[in-house]
């Protein structure tokens, strides 16, 4: 036998070597990605839940509206940031953890968010009491 055929057999066995390989890979990233949501749907962080805060406002000034448009989507903003941080820190921290590191600050922050837009209502219509108070706390779901 010439060097050139055994050349081209150990070519050929190497070929099919690498294609098993790589379809043995995937296969195997398939079985995982399936297990690895299986497993995300099972044990789900869950969601936070915040009030609406749009309904509950009083009729808003023409000069106010942008600014209080700006802060809704700020609170928007503020809860799937929140929800984002939930998922991406699942498992750390103690019993506590979702309370003290995640919900406790969103509700700083809409406090905050949500005085702004009664500040903004507020500079040409009656300012609009109690609202941060009643709709800052969410919840996990």
């Amino acid at each position: 036998m010439s060097t050139r055929n055994t050349k081209r057999r150990w070519l050929g066995v190497g070929t099919g070597a690498v294609a098993l390989l790589i379809v043995g890979l995937g296969l195997g990233v398939a079985a995982a990605q399936t297990n690895n949501n299986n497993n995300t749907a099972a044990g789900s962080p869950g969601t936070i839940v915040c009030p609406s805060v749009a309904d509950k406002l009083p009729a808003i000034p023409a000069p106010a509206q942008a600014e209080v448009a700006r802060n809704l989507q700020l609170l928007d903003t503020q809860i799937a940031e929140a929800n984002q941080r939930l998922a991406t820190t699942r498992g750390q921290g103690g019993p506590n953890f979702v309370n003290n590191a995640i919900l406790g600050p969103l509700k700083d922050k809409r406090f905050a968010t949500i005085n702004r837009i009664a500040t903004a209502i507020g500079r040409n219509a009656p300012r609009p009491e109690g609202l941060a108070e009643a709709l800052s706390a969410c919840s996990l779901a």
